[in-house]
């Protein structure tokens, strides 16, 4: 019976560490609002940036043809601020440390930092997809197929906050942390990156006969999720440790 009831602790365990870790992290953002403010704002000194940049764009059909490029450089540009900063509170004030002195499995701790950073981000997508609309693609025809690109953003922010959750960690000691994270993140997540970058375009354009591609480009995407999120669940322990 005790080597029963043994597996049964466990999993109640973690779940109520992985709970108390996201709790914490939810409730210091709500405390603070450092991480969504800054990410809200740079996002929306991006996009007055697009603006100056498309300003000569007089037809805006040909916004549309590149528009999936402009909203996930968007999206990968504001991620990087917020991974910069997602371990900051732990770093600044020792809080980290007592974490790894605890009796925590380290896979817990991926698993919740990497949450609350997806949290984080799907809650700054909901601000700047709407207004990346309303600034460049109000005025054009889109098709039919456009609420598809929800897809593409769904398992894409899954993505990058699961490997940045771990590049993150990776960089958290070291000097020059926010160039050598956008310096490790970037190649890394260009699979990622280029298979929602066209199922997105795919998506907003609607051309016949290339629903394929949205269809290839959206399962290599989910696939690089799998194997890179179960690959830096595995890692991390070693990774944090070090």
């Amino acid at each position: 019976m005790a080597q029963d009831s043994k597996p049964g602790t466990m999993r109640v365990s973690g779940w109520r560490q992985y709970r108390a870790l996201l709790l914490k992290d939810l409730r210091q953002e709500v405390r603070t609002r450092e991480m969504l403010t800054s990410m809200v704002v740079y996002a929306l000194l991006v996009l007055t940036i697009y603006g100056a940049a498309l300003a000569q764009v007089g037809d805006r059909v040909e916004v549309v043809s590149f528009a999936g490029g402009l909203l996930w450089a968007l999206i990968i540009f504001t991620s990087l601020l917020g991974l910069n900063r997602s371990f900051s509170h732990e770093t600044e004030s020792g809080c980290l440390e007592g974490i790894l002195l605890a009796p925590v499995d380290r896979a817990v701790v991926f698993l919740a930092k990497a949450t609350s950073n997806l949290i984080f981000l799907a809650s700054v997508e909901l601000i700047t997809v709407p207004l990346f609309f309303l600034f460049f693609l109000s005025g054009a025809e889109l098709a039919s197929t456009t609420p598809m690109m929800l897809l593409p953003l769904v398992v894409g922010t899954i993505g990058v906050a699961g490997v940045g959750t771990l590049l993150s960690t990776m960089t958290i000691d070291t000097r020059g942390r926010d160039v050598l994270l956008a310096i490790l993140f970037i190649p890394v997540v260009f699979p990622l990156l280029y298979a929602c970058v066209s199922a997105t375009s795919v998506a907003l354009m609607g051309v016949e006969g290339t629903f394929g591609t949205f269809w290839t480009s959206l399962a290599l995407a989910g696939a690089y999720d799998v194997i890179m999120i179960a690959a830096a669940w595995g890692l991390y322990e070693f990774v944090v440790d070090a």
